[in-house]
């Protein structure tokens, strides 16, 4: 595949699969509105990490111009489907902590069965 059309590939290979993974294993008592803000929702991870921004609160909240609460909503449903790792790290100030968040291995292991390439493309 040419180098230049590889990360188009790879976008719309993520796209299927979180499509797939989102849509076709709805978590109990949750609304499809709830599943189409998740799709959103690692859309915009995805790009977040591909231009190598930290995937915290505070810059996602800056991104999608949602509240905290609109924002770790959605977050704590894919954290708990396994599609996000959660870590605390020190937050900004070096005080306190803050919630940190990366595509989960494994959803980038599926990805990459899908022959869109290694996972340590998608990093």
């Amino acid at each position: 595949m040419t180098r230049a059309l590889k990360p188009q590939w790879h976008n719309l290979a993520f796209s299927g699969l979180i499509l797939h993974e989102i849509l076709d294993h709805p978590l109990d008592d949750e609304t499809p509105q709830a599943r189409l803000k998740q799709v959103g929702m690692m859309t915009i991870l995805y790009s977040m990490n591909q231009s190598h921004q930290k995937l915290t609160l505070s810059n996602i909240m800056e991104i999608t111009a949602l509240t905290r609460s609109g924002v770790k909503e959605t977050v704590d449903l894919l954290v708990k489907r396994g599609m996000l790792k959660e870590t605390l790290v020190k937050n900004s100030m070096g005080r306190g902590t803050a919630r940190q968040f990366e595509i989960s291995e494994k959803l980038l292991e599926k990805l990459s069965a899908f022959g869109a390439g290694s996972v340590s493309d998608f990093n």
